[in-house]
This record gives C-alpha cells, sequence and structure tokens, in this order.
C-alpha cells in the first residue's frame, strides 16, 4: 500500500486516458495535480488568462479529435474560466474542466464568509453537460471515471469535475486499481442497423438529386475521408453548417461553401433527398425551413445525440450514430448497389449549380483588383491563402474580418479552420490558436483577427513566444467596432448611411476604437512584429513572418470603410428571422 495524493490520481487516470497536454494556470490549491502531470507524462501549457485555457483545450480536442483538458483554481480562476466554457460547450467541442474548490468543511454549502468561494458546480451544471463536486478522496476514480464517461456521451461539450484542495493535495494510503477506458466507458461508436442503413440506402440511390449537409458531427468524428467517398460514390453534393466548414476540401467540385449563400439555397431546393450529418440543422441554416431549404424533401438524419434527430425538420429516416462509423458502413452498402445510381442525371444538375456559384466567386473576386491604401479587406485572407502551408490550421476571429476571412479564404485540407461559428464570441481565436499550435508544433497556425477581438487577450502573444508556438496574428485593424457600427448608422441615418457609406464619428454611439501599434505591442514581449498597409507589401511581409520560425503579429491597416461593409451582409441579417416555411 503506498501513498498519492488526489491530485496524483487524477493524473493518473488521464494517462491512462492518452491525455498528454494540459491547459491551466498554476495554483496552490492543486498543487498535488499539477506537481504529477510530468510523472504521467502530460505536459502542462500555461496561458495568461483561463478563458485561454477552456479555448485551447477546446481546439486542441477540435484539431485532433482526442479530449481536450483544462484546468481552472477556486473562485476567481473558475469565474475567470466560465466565458470559455460557455463557448466550447457552445461549439461542441469535447472538453474536460478540473476546478479546485476551497477545502471540505467550509463550503458546499459555503459557511459564510468563506474566501473564495462560490457554488462552482452549480454554475458550471447550468451551462456543461455534467457538473459534480467529489465529495472524498475515495470517491475520486468512480466520480472521474463518470465525468470521462459523460465526455463521450452524446454530442461532445463540456464536463466539468470539481474537488476540493484539501482533497487533491493530501496524501493519503491507499491500493487503488486502475480501470482501463474500456472498462468503464464506450470505446468503439455505434453505427447504424441493417435496417436503417437499408432505408438510407433506397432513398440515396433512388433520389433524382441527393444532397449531403454535413455538420461538426463529421469534424468531431474525422469523417473527412469517409465523406468525400460517400459524396463522390452518390455524386452528391455537399454543403455545411457555418461550424463545419472544412468538412470536405473546398477542391472537389461537389464541395459548395457557405460563402455561395444563393448557391447553397438553391442546390438545398433541387435537393429530394438530403443527408444530414452531425448537424442541427439551427438558425444559421434556417432551422432546415422553406423558401431556404425544399419543404418537400426527404431526410435522412445521423447524429450522436438523440435529442437532435428530427427536432428542426421532420426526418424519414432517423439513426443514433457516430458519423464516420455510419459512413463506412454506408459506402460499402452503396457499393454493392452502384450500378442503380443515375449518374448522369445528377451530373446535369451539378454542372447548373456548378456555373452560378463561379459566377458569384467571379463577382466576389471584383474585390481584388482593389489596390488601394490602406488595403481592401478581402487581399488579407487571400494573399494568407497563397503564403501557408495547405495544411496550416486557419483560426477566424472577429466580426466582419470573419465574414472576409470566409469569403476569400478557401479551405483546400479538410479540418483546417476553427473559429466560433455557434456563438461569435470576440478573443476566443487567440486561445484557439494556441491550442491548434500545441497540437501541431511541425506547422505554423494562421490566425485572422480584427483588431477589436485582438484587444481581448492580446497578453496571450507571451504564452505563444514562451511555449515556442509559432503563430502568426495577422491583425486587421480599422479601430472600430464595425459590424456593430453599420447596425447604429442605419438604425440612425440610413439614407445618409446608404449615400455615404459611413457616418462621422460623432453621428454613432461609442463605435470607433483608438490606436494600438499590435506589431510594436508583439515586440515588447518578444514576437517578430511588423506593419503593413499596402497590399502589394502584405505577401512579403507574410513570408518574413514566417521564415522567423517564431509566433509574429502583423498590424494590418484595413480601409474602416470597406471593411464595414462586408460581403452577404444581407444573408447574415436574414438568419435571424423566422422562416415563413413550414
Amino acid at each position: 500500500m503506498g501513498e498519492m495524493s488526489g491530485g496524483e490520481v487524477v493524473a493518473k487516470m488521464l494517462s491512462l486516458e492518452k491525455v498528454d497536454t494540459l491547459f491551466g494556470i498554476i495554483d496552490g490549491t492543486y498543487f498535488g495535480f499539477y506537481s504529477s502531470l510530468q510523472k504521467y507524462g502530460i505536459e502542462l501549457i500555461s496561458p495568461r488568462h483561463e478563458t485561454s485555457a477552456a479555448h485551447m483545450a477546446g481546439s486542441y480536442a477540435r484539431v485532433t479529435g482526442k479530449l481536450g483538458v483544462c484546468m481552472a483554481s477556486n473562485g476567481p480562476g473558475v469565474a475567470n474560466i466560465l466565458p470559455g466554457l460557455v463557448v466550447e460547450e457552445g461549439e461542441g467541442n469535447r472538453v474536460l474542466v478540473i476546478t479546485s474548490a476551497r477545502r471540505t468543511g467550509i463550503m458546499y454549502p459555503d459557511r459564510g464568509g468563506t474566501y473564495q468561494c462560490f457554488d462552482q458546480v452549480g454554475v458550471i451544471s447550468k451551462m456543461a453537460k455534467w457538473s459534480e463536486a467529489v465529495p472524498s478522496f475515495e470517491r475520486i476514480p468512480e466520480m472521474l471515471r463518470t465525468a470521462l464517461r459523460k465526455c463521450y456521451e452524446g454530442r461532445p461539450g463540456v464536463v466539468h469535475l470539481d474537488i476540493p484542495e484539501n482533497i487533491l493535495n493530501t496524501k493519503v494510503k491507499c491500493d487503488l486499481r486502475f480501470w482501463e477506458p474500456n472498462e468503464y466507458r464506450v470505446t468503439e461508436w455505434p453505427g447504424a442497423s441493417e435496417q436503417q442503413l437499408d432505408r438510407a440506402v433506397d432513398l440515396l440511390v433512388h433520389a433524382e438529386f441527393p444532397l449531403i449537409q454535413a455538420g461538426s458531427g463529421v469534424v468531431h468524428s474525422q469523417a473527412y475521408e469517409e465523406l468525400e467517398m460517400v459524396a463522390n460514390l452518390l455524386q452528391s453534393m455537399v454543403t455545411t453548417s457555418w461550424a463545419a466548414r472544412g468538412a470536405m476540401s473546398e477542391k472537389n467540385p461537389l464541395m459548395i461553401p457557405m460563402v455561395h449563400i444563393q448557391t447553397n439555397n438553391k442546390a438545398r431546393n433541387e435537393a429530394d433527398v438530403v443527408l444530414v450529418l452531425g448537424s442541427r440543422l439551427g438558425e444559421t441554416d434556417w432551422w432546415g425551413k422553406a423558401p431556404y431549404w425544399n419543404a418537400a424533401q426527404k431526410m435522412i438524419q445521423v447524429d450522436l445525440d438523440p435529442s437532435i434527430l428530427g427536432a428542426n425538420k421532420p426526418a424519414e429516416v432517423v439513426i443514433q450514430a457516430d458519423v464516420k462509423k455510419f459512413l463506412s458502413q454506408l459506402y460499402e452498402k452503396l457499393l454493392k448497389r452502384k450500378h442503380e445510381i443515375s449518374i448522369e442525371n445528377r451530373k446535369a444538375k451539378i454542372d447548373r449549380i456548378l456555373v452560378d456559384k463561379e459566377k458569384n466567386r467571379a463577382k466576389l473576386d471584383e474585390h481584388l483588383k482593389d489596390f488601394a491604401i490602406p488595403m481592401n479587406p478581402a487581399h488579407v485572407p487571400s494573399i494568407c491563402q497563397e503564403v501557408f502551408p495547405q495544411d496550416s490550421i486557419k483560426v477566424l476571429d472577429g466580426g466582419n474580418t470573419v465574414i472576409w476571412s470566409n469569403f476569400y479564404y478557401q479551405v483546400d485540407q479538410p479540418g483546417s479552420v476553427i473559429s466560433t461559428y455557434k456563438f461569435g464570441m470576440l478573443g476566443a481565436g487567440i486561445g484557439q490558436a494556441l491550442g491548434a499550435a500545441a497540437a501541431n508544433r511541425n506547422r505554423p497556425v494562421c490566425c485572422i483577427i480584427g483588431d477589436g477581438a485582438m484587444g481581448f487577450h492580446p497578453q496571450e502573444i507571451e504564452t505563444a513566444v514562451r511555449n515556442n508556438l509559432q503563430i502568426i496574428f495577422v491583425v486587421m485593424v480599422d479601430k472600430q467596432w464595425g459590424m456593430v457600427k453599420m447596425n447604429q448608422q442605419f438604425a440612425l441615418k440610413p439614407i445618409k448611411t446608404v449615400l455615404k457609406k459611413s457616418l462621422s464619428a460623432e453621428e454613432t454611439i461609442n463605435a470607433d476604437l483608438g490606436d494600438i501599434q499590435f506589431d510594436k505591442l508583439a515586440e515588447s514581449m518578444g514576437a517578430y512584429g511588423e506593419y503593413v498597409n499596402d497590399p502589394k507589401e502584405l505577401k512579403a511581409a507574410l513570408q518574413r513572418a514566417l521564415q522567423t520560425g517564431k509566433c509574429a503579429v502583423l498590424h494590418v491597416d484595413v480601409d474602416p470603410v470597406k471593411h464595414m461593409w462586408a460581403p452577404g451582409l444581407k444573408y447574415f441579417k436574414d438568419m435571424h428571422a423566422e422562416p415563413k416555411g413550414k
């Protein structure tokens, strides 16, 4: 019988789950935990703010398909991590957060006046899949196993385990048997039944024009290859939710990126059968309703979370299964009936839709002919596309910055885009870039971010420098809250806004920002910094940043009026209106 602290028990159990990286800021209340990490082969990467730790864990999970783990200390540390947990739960990233709490006997409930104490479990339980507090050393293994089970149940999200400081830090004589993951949770994902597969195959084979709608479930299950194989075999066009951008390479002509909004709507209305994979068909998908979707089409819906099945659009076939496993099963079934698929009829419709897509692309690319100074925002993502390796992770953050980036960056490598498409959280991209870089130390990460968003957590530049993470932050600077400013202008003076394109600062309400020299700020923290305002100089600046081999920040001045008039604004506004169809 040996001695172990509660923290060491947690570290040992995480190592059996193949956790090799953990994100958090050190604190004495869980010394027994983080001091044991190295012993079990787990690297601790510390940001400057706990919210960043949550985003690091979320993007790490999204990129690798593994469990992302973060930690926070009782009271202020937990309060700091809350915004990040809200976002990671919303985005559906598989994150386990471990928090310390004040010692047993003075909280749960608070005796009254307990220092750095609040109802951590009560608060987090409102935003996470599961949240509980460990009452004793003896219950750590059982409750951590439950937490890990919850991490792999249904739709991915945030799971929380709260452990008092005395339980984490005190060594106890014990003789514990550590279970392997397959002894306490599902390690093989569920698939579809033969009957479900036969019904799905019948619909897809006999469809005149089938469509695949890919959601984040494709990303979480890393089902990129399987999706493309099924799409190619069926000659089915693929659309995605915004959050699943990059579920399939956009080099494939069957892929219709969401930036071609009208083309997406046209394809969705042409489809008589739609296969929905790991998507909730939420608000930004117009709930799957007409006139954006064909109200008469038959739907096959596949999701790990049964509560999503048939929730927003009636389904002909509902299948609770892992997307990757389902697509593998489906492909094998379809191969046997390949001769029944009428490819020529489908190709004729595909060709018409591709013509529409190319017309839209040509219209968008007119912006790239504008070489004025300060630059048209379209140049930033377009030139980043040229310079960065194809397999580099792209992190997009901001309001209009994200819109411009999406419209002018083609996703060639599946699974290479990260943003907060569900939550739209400014500043999250900084931590996401850190997590993505920690998961892929052999390739640079490109983070295109607005100056408003960069202002939320600029201190994390030092985190990248300290941990040798090569992230190139490309800050699009317009010195305004552009998306909100546009709405204000139309609300206050719509006619003048249309005629003049922009109002003066005194005609809007707190919509303008002061100057931050982000390149100089980066240099003060040991990163490479450079200022650019000419589109003809951006490519060379990016190449210089990459050649340093370290974290870099490019301060890129963009035209504030052009930046505000981002493409597709009408459609983004329409997304918040309830469709009229049934």
